[in-house]
């Protein structure tokens, strides 16, 4: 029998969805849990719908970090996205971090992977690498030609855009 969240998230819109989330804020635990979970297609629409109904850098996700960075690699692409989503939004520790950058490497140097994904992978990196000037130069690498060949034009412009960041270009000099 599915619990009131999963039938939200089989048959409600996203509006519908938000709203639910609203009124009932004892089902984000439930969402998280789903979030982790493989069971398709309620994980990605959980975590999809997380990271719509969170607060930026939000508490009741502080204690799923570990969890969400350690499941990214074994799901479905559209999957990945949703987490890496969310993750976007939080303030990820150094203890995480190194972790974080593995996996979005990882991610990033997959070219049969979902440009989607792997920009948003990108996001990660770049990051990291704002706050870390060490990182410069893995940034270079990751963006050689092959790294950039699989994507469509408007996320290569869009990659191309991030990488003029000035916070950016300090580190990398």
């Amino acid at each position: 029998m599915k619990t009131p969240l999963e039938r939200i998230l089989m048959e409600a819109n996203k509006e519908e969805m938000t709203s639910f989330m609203a009124a009932h804020p004892e089902y984000f635990e439930e969402a998280v849990w789903l979030a982790l979970s493989d069971t398709q297609p309620l994980a990605w629409r959980a975590a999809w719908l997380l990271c719509d109904c969170m607060e930026g850098n939000d508490t009741r996700m502080r204690g799923y970090l570990d969890a969400i960075v350690e499941a990214i690699p074994e799901m479905q692409d559209g999957h990945q996205r949703e987490l890496l989503k969310i993750l976007l939004r939080m303030e990820v520790g150094e203890e995480h971090e190194g972790r974080l950058f593995d996996v979005c490497v990882s991610v990033w140097e997959q070219p049969a992977k979902q440009p989607s994904v792997r920009i948003t992978a990108f996001r990660h990196i770049l990051a990291m690498a704002k706050k870390y000037p060490e990182l410069a130069n893995e940034i270079r690498g990751l963006t050689q030609d092959w790294h950039l060949e699989s994507l469509s034009p408007g996320v290569r412009k869009s990659i191309s855009r991030m990488l003029r960041d000035p916070a950016l270009r300090r580190t990398s000099r």
